[in-house]
């Protein structure tokens, strides 16, 4: 038997809200994790992001890349999450994702402790400089999309970018265990 409802219409600037979720929940998922969102709460704050998409819908230029205006919306329902009092308390993370199960114990836990490494540096990277450099760095979005979905001028987001990049690789430094120490 088939479902006789038919397909949804997109609409008339082309985002069909719900295949924008299919095809990108997992990189909202991990632009939440980079954004230093505990893993108790992901799902949770990928969903409301996605409510704020289906709501502003109709602001998205489809002219415009999708995972920048994505990135955005994510990157300042971050930083809401992390003004909330309950959130800025230290937690211990629990991330798994990500886990090669064909690996060896040695290289899972190696691959973890990678993990937890750039996760801990971006923490470190100032809150208006992160989503830059994430943006930049890791998603490989370029800085003319990372100004106009971030609303700030083309100039200070190479700032920014700069910035960051001496934060991130400081942190890296400091964090990362030092030859011969267990």
């Amino acid at each position: 038997m088939t479902d006789s409802s038919p397909p949804p219409r997109p609409p008339e600037n082309g985002l069909v809200v719900d295949e924008v979720f299919r095809t990108h929940f997992k990189y909202v998922w991990n632009t939440l994790r980079r954004l230093d969102v505990r893993t108790a709460d992901l799902e949770d704050l990928t969903h409301d992001v996605f409510i704020i998409v289906h709501r502003k819908a109709h602001h998205y230029d489809p002219a415009r890349p999708l995972k920048p205006w994505l990135f955005g919306i994510a990157a300042n329902c971050a930083s809401d999450y992390r003004r909330k009092a309950s959130n800025r308390r230290e937690q211990l993370r629990d991330d798994t994702e990500g886990t090669d199960e064909s690996a060896n114990a040695h290289d899972r836990l190696e691959a973890q402790q990678d993990r937890d490494l750039v996760l801990r540096a971006l923490a470190a990277v100032d809150e208006s400089r992160r989503a830059v450099f994430v943006m930049h760095e890791l998603d490989g979005i370029s800085m003319p999309d990372i100004a106009q979905a971030l609303e700030i001028p083309l100039n200070t987001g190479y700032s920014r970018l700069r910035l960051a990049r001496g934060e991130f690789t400081a942190a890296v430094q400091r964090l990362r265990p030092k030859r011969g120490t267990p």
